[in-house]
């Protein structure tokens, strides 16, 4: 039997509906919301206008003998049309302030960040966590998370207005093989209006074994990013587990990563499916072989605690600080699983720091740091480093 695929359309309180009682969700790797509060109106505009709005995905899943409603593509318009709803919208400016200001008045009270939504990385799941209704969620906001909008939308507007679907069953019932299947999809979706970045479509793959998921992408590193002068770039940790898994499958950094330059995204997409696969790659190694009984807790908590430890910045001003501070930190952690003399930390991060000088000097090294040349050596001298201090 092939897999299935319907088309209907639902009302805009039929959506709403469904998202407050959870029978669609987003799946974990989704990305967070992203639309302003100009898109959010522009979509309502394009509703009352009667112009078109493209269909929502829908996909049926089967987890531990229960149906579940993924969200594939849609979450902008679907979120966008339940914040119009409550007449609510995260305000990201706000919300730091209030951090902010907590941070440096409240030191010894309950934290109130832990009380609040973060809006920075948000999902509507932050709201139906608070209630079924529209009352229930208002009730639960708290100040300095949340701004009132008023769309001019009615009751009258979201029961008369509709939005097309397609909803995908597909004919198989195993979860890794259900999970390969909706990965590939999600990957395939082009996000109306906003593309996803790299890093953000890969997250689909962590999830072809949820097992796996904090090893890819351990919540503590969210926090270190480049910031430079074109923007910010947060720390890609499956790039660096890729590079260093052929590193100490090589044992040398002559070759890694050797006909990749032109397309380094298929490198890192390769590393993850040797991974969840857990073949004997030649390029990569094998996973259970550098992790016996495919555990790794011991040693990302070791990269956890090691970072603490030696006190290492969370941002960056470019990828060849941030290279040379966790290659060879990741390697003797993570596929080492050694430990780091954080007695001598200054005396290392001095040596890091007068290294990284060297190669901004070098105008090859900071006119093109993904150079494989450049990268190679980066990682080859921050292991050096930091092989005299593993323990």
């Amino acid at each position: 039997m092939d897999n299935r695929v319907y088309y209907g359309e639902y009302s805009l309180k039929h959506w709403i509906d469904l998202i407050l009682r959870k029978n669609i969700i987003l799946p974990e790797y989704q990305r967070f919301f992203v639309w302003d509060e100009k898109k959010v109106e522009t979509l309502i505009k394009t509703f009352k206008y009667k112009q078109f709005v493209p269909p929502v995905t829908i996909g049926a899943f089967k987890f531990d003998q229960t149906n579940q409603n993924l969200i594939l593509d849609g979450q902008q318009r679907l979120t966008s049309i339940l914040l119009a709803y409550l007449g609510l919208f995260p305000d990201q400016v706000v919300y730091k302030k209030t951090i902010e200001m907590f941070a440096s008045e409240n030191d010894d009270e309950e934290e109130e960040d832990e009380r609040l939504d973060d809006v920075v990385e948000w999902t509507f799941t932050k709201l139906t966590a608070k209630g079924k209704t529209k009352e229930g969620i208002i009730s639960g906001i708290k100040e300095g998370n949340y701004k009132k909008i008023n769309l001019d939308v009615t009751a009258e507007f979201f029961q008369n207005t509709f939005l097309g679907f397609s909803y995908l069953v597909p004919v198989i019932s195993d979860e890794k093989q259900q999970q390969n299947y909706y990965s590939s999809v999600f990957r395939n979706i082009n996000i109306q209006g906003a593309p996803l970045l790299a890093q953000e479509s890969r997250a689909s793959l962590y999830f072809l074994d949820k097992d796996l998921v904090q090893f890819f992408a351990p919540d503590f590193l969210k926090k270190y990013v480049v910031k430079g002068v074109s923007g910010e770039a947060k720390l890609d940790f499956v790039r660096l587990l890729s590079l260093l898994s052929q590193y100490k499958n090589d044992n040398d950094s002559k070759y890694i990563a050797r006909g990749y330059k032109p397309n380094m995204e298929k490198y890192y997409e390769e590393y993850i499916y040797a991974v969840v696969s857990d073949i004997n790659s030649t390029r990569y190694g094998q996973f259970s072989k550098f992790f016996p009984g495919r555990k790794y807790e011991v040693q990302i908590e070791n990269l956890k605690q090691t970072l603490s430890d030696l006190e290492i910045k969370t941002e960056f001003p470019s990828i060849i600080d941030l290279d040379m501070y966790f290659f060879g930190l990741v390697y003797f952690t993570v596929f080492r699983n050694r430990k780091i003399n954080t007695a001598k930390k200054e005396a290392l991060k001095a040596a890091i720091e007068l290294e990284i000088k060297g190669m901004k000097n070098n105008p090859s090294h900071t006119r093109a740091p993904n150079n494989l040349g450049h990268l190679r050596y980066r990682i080859y001298t921050s292991i050096s480093f930091f092989r005299a201090y593993a323990a």
